[in-house]
């Protein structure tokens, strides 16, 4: 019987029958996905195009700002303005790698990507996340040092162990999204390449792939513990010490000028835990395509655009370097 051929689109199709279900699976190695992005909400694609290109722009011109205002003010030459503009190129190509995808869906309604293209940008978003899990924990490691061993901050956090950290994070972060990313481009996919999402995620590849994605899962929960949880756990205890050492402090505007040394991150990372924990660690049974849609739009979106707010409006030392800017 002849199956229809999508005009634009290489297919090759062929049936494979499952041994044990009798289930005829129908196959295809493609050149293209289809996104469907928020195709049911047509309605919207106006005023969600203008909202989610104001926010990109914002994003990226507040990060882009507040790598310029580290870079430029002797004041901000410390350590944790060091992790801090690290964080703002990572939600730099957290954005950029999702959200130009995203204003072409909302305005078109369906978008076209090749397989290559959907490849490319799963690695890459794979890998600025694992890179935000080992750039927080440096960070943490960094407020646990500057309070509890206050004496010796400036000894342990010298400039070595600063770019040691920071080189650690970015290429364990490439090398890390690496396997997930050849084991899914080696699935065959069925005949229906739509996807319902608006990037390349995980979630919505395994869901559209034919063959047995066992291995895959179990790299997948194999990275989840080496990278996320062991991330979770390093920071968590790094804040068992420092809310420790916070409440040994006798004053009360001592405890408080410590705390606010470590809020502006702390926000950040309860942030951040909570999307991943909403996101990927619900049971599967569970998931739904559409919610997953919704949170990844809080993830990969708004979180980035929180970020650089969280930072300067938390943070007096920006405060008063953008001061000094401006006069």
């Amino acid at each position: 019987m002849a199956l229809p051929h999508d005009q634009g689109v290489s297919v090759t199709y062929y049936v494979d029958t499952d041994s044990l279900t009798g289930k005829n699976l129908t196959r295809s190695n493609q050149n293209e996905f289809m996104m469907l992005g928020f195709s049911n909400h047509q309605e919207l694609k106006v005023p969600l195009f203008f909202l989610f290109l104001l926010i990109y722009l914002f994003t990226v011109l507040s990060n882009f700002f507040i790598i310029g205002l580290i870079s430029i003010d002797s004041h901000l030459q410390k350590p944790m303005y060091f992790f801090i503009c690290n964080m703002s190129f990572i939600d730099i190509g957290y954005s950029t790698v999702t959200t130009p995808n995203l204003l072409q869906l909302v305005f078109n309604g369906i978008k076209r990507i090749s397989f290559g293209g959907c490849m490319t940008q799963l690695y890459f978003f794979n890998s600025f996340g694992s890179l935000e899990y080992m750039l927080l924990t440096s960070m943490a490691y960094d407020r646990y040092v500057a309070i509890c061993h206050p004496l010796s901050y400036h000894l342990v956090m010298n400039r070595e162990t600063c770019l040691c950290l920071a080189l650690t994070a970015w290429g364990m972060g490439f090398i890390a999204a690496f396997p997930l990313s050849v084991l899914i481009s080696s699935l065959c996919f069925c005949s229906s390449i739509e996807i319902n999402h608006f990037f390349c995620d995980l979630t919505p590849l395994l869901a559209i792939a034919c063959d047995d994605t066992t291995t895959t899962q179990y790299v997948l929960y194999t990275e989840g513990v080496l990278f996320v949880l062991s991330c979770f756990l390093l920071t968590l205890i790094s804040y068992i010490y420092i809310i420790s050492a916070i409440l040994k402090i006798s004053s009360r505007d001592g405890r408080y000028k410590a705390f606010s040394t470590c809020a502006s991150h702390l926000n950040i990372v309860v942030l951040f835990y909570l999307m991943i924990a909403c996101m990927y660690m619900k049971p599967t049974s569970s998931y739904s395509l559409d919610e997953g849609k919704g949170l990844s739009v809080l993830y990969v979106i708004i979180i980035p655009m929180l970020n650089p707010i969280i930072y300067s409006l938390r943070n007096n030392d920006v405060k008063e370097a953008f001061m000094r800017l401006t006069k």
